[in-house]
């Protein structure tokens, strides 16, 4: 097995566990670090082991990160 998978599965671990406390800005900041980081590690793991376990990632940390999904489509739909 390579790198890419454990780390994709200790990122989705470490962002329910920081999802789990308080913050005072509603873990936004938390959450432009986690983009940071699960971007290149979802293109890491699609290339290594594929498009379906690249998409179920992409789910999986769309979960997760869910407001910032909600508002990208705001933004979008604003555009379109």
């Amino acid at each position: 097995m390579t790198w890419s998978f454990p780390l994709a599965l200790m990122w989705l671990i470490g962002a329910n566990v920081i999802a789990m406390f308080p913050s005072r800005d509603h873990h936004w900041r938390t959450a432009y670090i986690l983009i940071v980081i699960g971007i290149p590690l979802l293109g890491w793991l699609t290339y290594e082991h594929g498009v379906w376990w690249g998409l179920v990632f992409l789910l999986a940390a769309g979960s997760v990160l869910r407001w910032p999904v909600v508002f990208l489509g705001r933004w979008v739909k604003r555009r379109l």
